[in-house]
């Protein structure tokens, strides 16, 4: 069983919604940046729970630890695109055992 195409981007934009959000925060306390930065991240935040709830899920923690796998390998492009960071072979490997869970979580036979 497949995740319709609607369920994908919902979970790849609210882990950028998430990550963006985050990273605005890491960016003023981390890289001094401006306090100007806690506003639009505070807004991501505020998509990211937003998209999670259109999350195609029979209940709210079941959304929230498929997401999770997303969020990890989703924080790894991240690594990548906007830090310029390669992913090692641990990163890859944890990525691929993460989408793994996620997907247990998602497809398994439920009673």
């Amino acid at each position: 069983m497949a995740l319709p195409f609607s369920a994908i981007a919902i979970y790849a934009l609210a882990a950028l919604a998430e990550i963006a959000g985050c990273f605005a925060f890491w960016a003023w306390w981390r890289l001094d940046k401006s306090p100007l930065w806690l506003a639009p991240g505070v807004l991501s935040l505020v998509a990211f729970a937003w998209l999670l709830t259109l999350a195609p899920a029979d209940h709210a923690g079941r959304a929230y630890a498929a997401y999770g796998g997303i969020y990890i390998v989703a924080s790894l492009i991240w690594l990548f695109a906007v830090e310029g960071r390669q992913p090692d072979q641990w990163d890859i490997a944890g990525g691929l055992l993460a989408l793994a869970g996620a997907a247990v979580v998602l497809f398994g036979p439920r009673s």
